[in-house]
């Protein structure tokens, strides 16, 4: 699989985001845009653990099942959650239906809940400085020093399914970093060119 793919509609984009007719609106208005705000990082953190050991897409065809379930994913109402929340959740089909995974959403509401200052500052204090786009898909990383500190972080402060590989996704998913493959369609927005012959 080459590192970029020119769709139906003459865009080049990175080859991943064109596998899929599902991830064609995902990777060209979603991935990498930048993503604040409490209840929408939070969606964007429990998404990821549940997608760990699985494909991505999996997690995006379900995802409309998901919001249902965890109450548009509302840290405050999430939070609450109790024995009989977990019950209905095991029992929902329309979901990834892991006990392990369900625990640890709930959890992560909790602690989310207690942050002092949120959960959107606190995961964006580990946004990198802006930097160019990698050439090719091989020079993309699956953990980076600022994941590892963020995933450490949260651990301290009780979030569970959260390892530096689930952190980092997060970081690409919200725009934390610009991991676009260089010569993608998608505009750059975080980082700026770099001038010729730098």
């Amino acid at each position: 699989m080459t590192d970029l793919m020119i769709g139906a509609d003459g865009l080049a984009r990175c080859a991943w985001g064109s596998s899929t007719p599902e991830y064609i609106p995902y990777h060209d208005t979603e991935w990498g845009r930048p993503l604040r705000g409490d209840d929408a990082l939070f969606e964007r953190l429990s998404l990821e653990a549940f997608q760990s050991g699985l494909s991505w897409i999996t997690i995006l065809r379900k995802r409309e099942s998901f919001r249902r379930a965890f109450a548009g994913f509302h840290i405050e109402t999430v939070a609450r959650f109790g024995e009989q929340d977990v019950a209905r959740l095991m029992a929902d089909a329309g979901i990834v239906r892991n006990r392990m995974k369900i625990d640890a959403t709930l959890q992560n509401a909790r602690a989310a809940a207690d942050l002092e200052g949120g959960l959107s500052d606190l995961l964006w204090s580990y946004a990198p400085p802006p930097r160019p786009r990698r050439p090719a898909a091989g020079e993309v990383p699956a953990v980076t020093p600022e994941s590892t500190a963020m995933a450490k972080d949260l651990k301290k402060r009780g979030f569970r399914f959260v390892g530096p590989t689930t952190a980092y996704a997060l970081m690409q998913a919200t725009g934390m970093v610009d991991d676009h493959i260089e010569g993608c369609h998608v505009p750059q927005r975080t980082a700026e060119p770099v001038p010729p012959g730098t």
